[in-house]
């Protein structure tokens, strides 16, 4: 019952994988078409996107989701332990 559990999960993990890369491929494939389509249009997105990242305290971003994912990590920790154990115990049963 293990590898069938073991084996579900890598297909699951291999179908999201492949899922993800597809949809990145096709708003990649739609990005370029657009871009061909309107370079001037296109280029102006692209700056101003550019001034407002420039203008984000990115520091300050990362560093709270670095505090916050340490806050959150040790609870996590323990639910997922929690959660195994309960788990053992019902397949034991």
């Amino acid at each position: 019952m293990d590898e069938s559990v073991a084996g579900t999960s890598e297909d699951l993990a291999e179908r999201g994988f492949r899922y993800t890369k597809e949809q990145f491929e096709a708003v990649l494939s739609q990005t370029q078409d657009y871009v061909r389509e309107k370079p001037g249009q296109s280029l102006l997105y692209a700056f101003v996107a550019g001034l407002v990242l420039n203008r984000l305290p990115l520091g300050q971003i990362v560093g709270g989701m670095f505090r916050l994912l340490r806050l959150a990590l040790k609870p996590a920790i323990l639910i997922y332990g929690a959660t195994k154990l309960y788990q053992a115990t019902q397949d034991e049963e």
